[in-house]
């Protein structure tokens, strides 16, 4: 199963970032499934790095953020990487990577009727047939309309074992679910009721809630959001950057406990990725 780099480079500071991405591998084998983490090193995409390409995207300067459409061009001026979901979902595809897991994915992101500012992933989710399993979106984003793009673009979004779609730091969005699954082995079946029905398929999100008892306190939360879209607002943050800028400002406010839950949420979701792969591998 995939998982990506971009988190390491730049969602992370050091060194949480190298111990998080090693501790997800490591959570990955003790599950009974394969890690690979995905990334791009001199302009080659990389579906597996090694240690020592995961401690480059850990510490190296200059590492690139790479959506699906850079890929061509860092590979042309052989540039290190780091892969979005939209480009990690893209590179597992290619080589017959069914599970990835992530953090959160990217979105609508509020006031897109003016600037039009909507993260990749979905489109790419649209269009590739992998199976995410994330904690839903972060909290800056516009989650109705995010769900509702994934609907337009006919991506499956099931909880595991919740009816609730997950805000990231948070357990519960506020939005609710059509669908749910019960277990990985109902999860197993559902990706293979997919590539049945539809052929040429898109991808299908997984959306994990972080515990209640883990979750980042929701009073604690709203402050960091506040402060975070007024200082967005005021300095004009928009694309690539909201992610960083965010992650940062929320540590900054909450004074390292977003960290805290963001470490728990990534291991989480590679544990029950892992998880689903297994149970994937067992019924196919």
């Amino acid at each position: 199963m995939a998982l990506e780099s971009t988190l390491i480079s730049h969602g992370l500071p050091h060194p949480d970032n190298l111990e998080v991405a090693r501790e997800s591998e490591r959570i990955v084998r003790e599950a009974g499934a394969l890690p690979a983490t995905i990334g791009v090193v001199g302009g080659t995409p990389t579906v597996g790095l090694d240690g020592a390409e995961l401690e480059l995207m850990a510490t190296a300067g200059g590492i690139e953020k790479l959506s699906a459409r850079d890929l061509p061009v860092a590979a042309a001026k052989g540039l290190h990487g780091a892969t979005t979901v939209a480009a990690t979902a893209h590179l597992a595809a290619l080589a017959g990577i069914r599970l990835f897991a992530t953090g959160g994915l990217g979105g609508v992101h509020r006031g897109a009727r003016e600037s039009w500012d909507v993260s990749a992933d979905l489109a790419a989710l649209g269009r590739t047939p992998v199976t995410v399993v994330c904690s839903g979106v972060k909290s800056i984003l516009d989650v109705p309309a995010t769900l509702e793009l994934l609907e337009t673009l006919g991506v499956p979004v099931v909880g595991f074992r919740t009816e609730r779609f997950p805000g990231f730091y948070l357990a519960d969005s506020g939005s609710p679910l059509v669908w749910s699954v019960g277990d990985e082995g109902e999860a197993a079946r559902l990706i293979l009721a997919m590539e049945e029905l539809l052929p040429g398929r898109p991808g299908l999100v997984v959306a994990n809630p972080i515990p209640e008892d883990d979750q980042l306190d929701p009073g604690l939360h709203d402050r960091a959001l506040r402060a975070s879209l007024e200082e967005m607002g005021r300095k004009g943050v928009r694309g690539g950057d909201i992610t960083p800028f965010l992650l940062d400002r929320f540590a900054k406010e909450t004074e390292g406990e977003s960290l805290r839950v963001n470490k728990k949420i990534i291991l989480g979701n590679a544990r029950l990725a892992a998880r689903i792969a297994v149970a994937l591998a067992g019924t196919s």
